[in-house]
């Protein structure tokens, strides 16, 4: 009998294996850090939604045993708005206002898309790909290069290159970035960066903090003092999130230089940290949690004229707490 059952656990694993897709991956690492990477396809892609910019998809990062993201969610589907993971960008659509039903508009990072009714954007809606562009990847030992091209989408065009890069002898992770104008229209909107931490992958709750470098204003939409609360310039959880629940508010209170695009997110029951450091400064900074994962949400504005590039970067400068450093 238990010869029987072993041979349908493994069967079953088999089965298993065997039905998940062959997802484009690449694996970086530094001697410090080590870190898969999703890389974009329209086929066989990991992520083929049409929120969030394909490239830089990070599937998991470690740095001295302790984990820094994950799969977050339960249901995944490679078409679903926001069945991705890392530290993801979107950017805000643009032309989408002026566009009428069945015009285009463009989500850089992810193509020219097809407006589908007279409605406001969401970003949880499928729009059709009307242009994908074209990405090419290269990838080393401890970095990846991705680089978008589209031409005559929605009227605009643009290269937009965006390296991962792990730096030589630090536990720290950099993402840089380039977009080119190449069109004849003005390129303007916001990016930011969702970061779905899962330090650990603990629940979240008290051990949980986020640090700023400014006294915090907040504007709650849900869970706040309830959930969690703002002590001066750091983000608590008052206590467990439980599955089914959320937090969700916009924080105010930096000012207009980058200085202020600086802020760091611990474990203290694990003893994991990461400090997150932007070049530019924020002009919006949202905040989302539930009980998988913590999303500090920094804002920036993009502008590039025809012929500019415009370039920024970010930081994750990757840590442990005194004393805590071993716990998991």
């Amino acid at each position: 009998m238990k010869k029987i059952v072993a041979f349908f656990v493994i069967l079953l694993s088999f089965v298993s294996a065997t039905l998940l897709p062959p997802f484009p991956e690449a694996e970086l690492s530094n001697g410090l850090i080590r870190a898969k990477l999703y890389l974009p396809d329209s086929s066989t892609g990991y992520y083929q939604g049409t929120r969030f910019d394909w490239s830089g998809v990070i599937a998991s990062l470690t740095y001295k045993e302790h984990s820094y993201f994950g799969q977050w969610f339960e249901t995944y589907d490679p078409k679903l708005h926001d069945a991705i993971s890392g530290p993801v960008e979107e950017f805000m659509p643009i032309g989408y206002q002026e566009a009428k039903p069945g015009d285009d508009f463009l989500k850089i990072g992810v193509g020219s898309l097809r407006k589908a009714k007279d409605a406001p954007y969401r970003a949880a809606s499928r729009y059709a790909i009307v242009n994908p562009g074209k990405w090419t990847v290269k990838t080393g030992k401890d970095q990846a290069v991705f680089t978008h091209d589209l031409t005559d989408a929605a009227g605009y065009s643009y290269r937009y290159e965006k390296t991962v890069r792990l730096l030589k002898g630090k536990p720290m992770l950099v993402l840089e970035h380039r977009l080119k104008n190449t069109g004849q229209k003005p390129i303007e909107t916001t990016v930011y960066d969702h970061n779905f931490f899962m330090l650990d992958q603990q629940q979240t709750g008290p051990d949980v903090s986020v640090t700023f470098p400014f006294a915090l204003q907040v504007k709650p939409l849900r869970g706040i003092g309830t959930f969690a609360d703002i002590q001066e310039n750091r983000f608590v959880y008052l206590k467990e999130l439980p599955k089914g629940e959320s937090t969700h508010c916009y924080l105010s209170g930096f000012g207009d230089s980058a200085k202020d695009y600086d802020f760091r997110i611990e474990n203290r029951k694990t003893g994991t940290g990461v400090r997150v450091v932007g070049d530019q400064p924020l002009v919006q900074l949202a905040f989302w949690s539930i009980h998988t994962t913590v999303c500090p949400e920094p804002y920036i504005k993009i502008k590039a004229e025809p012929g500019q590039t415009f370039t920024w970067k970010i930081s994750y400068e990757y840590y442990t707490l005194p004393g805590t450093a071993s716990a998991r």
